[in-house]
């Protein structure tokens, strides 16, 4: 359940609106968005979807970054489901097995830019580093599915919180991304249980210009 985006606006500007969205779910006032195609927005069209390094780059993950995140989750609370993966689809989906059954599975409490806008289209930016950062985040360890309250959402895709462990370290992955700057915070309620800890986590990746908030207006 992304939020609402603006799709005949130049992806820079939508990137901005988004943000501004995912700051006001957190009760933060959002940055301000310029129309003027030379404005702030506008400079975001300068920095490719897959940029990586540089200003405005989102800082390579650290475990510990996630142990400073005031009520971060250490491991899941609600019922969960071991899965395989079959393919990370962008930043904030995947495909995945469940008992035998292909999933396409949606992060809950997140939103990364969007890697697919239609035929032609220019994904938006950050969108490739986003799917990128997913996926070495899933890279290896066991991965498991957190039901919050919500089964599916009415695209039919699992809404889930997302986990890997690896040597008993357990890493909630919707967080992560929001952590290092991948992700903005799109709570939806009954989905809320983690929402304290990821606008945590975007105060803190803001303050320190990861990401997504480097390259912001």
């Amino acid at each position: 359940m992304a939020p609402p985006r603006v799709r005949a606006v130049a992806p820079a500007l939508a990137l901005g609106l988004a943000l501004a969205l995912a700051l006001a779910a957190c009760g933060a006032p959002g940055p301000a968005v310029s129309t003027d195609d030379g404005g702030p927005a506008a400079r975001t069209a300068d920095v490719s979807a897959g940029a990586t390094s540089g200003a405005g780059a989102a800082a390579t993950f650290d475990p510990g970054m996630l142990l400073a995140i005031p009520g971060a989750p250490s491991r899941p609370t609600g019922p969960t489901s071991d899965a395989t993966l079959v393919r990370v689809v962008d930043g904030d989906t995947i495909r995945v097995l469940v008992d035998g059954v292909e999933e396409r599975v949606r992060y809950i409490g997140m939103d990364t830019p969007e890697l697919e806008m239609g035929t032609g289209a220019t994904p938006e930016p950050y969108a490739e580093a986003a799917t990128d950062a997913n996926r070495r985040l899933l890279a290896g360890g066991r991965l498991v599915v957190e039901r919050d309250v919500s089964e599916r959402d009415r695209y039919g895709r699992l809404l889930r919180d997302v986990w890997i462990e690896r040597n008993g370290s357990w890493t909630l992955v919707n967080l992560a991304l929001v952590a290092a700057g991948y992700a903005q915070v799109a709570t939806y309620p009954p989905d809320v249980k983690y929402a304290a800890a990821l606008c945590a986590a975007q105060r803190a990746a803001r303050d320190a210009g990861r990401g997504l908030w480097g390259l912001a207006p």
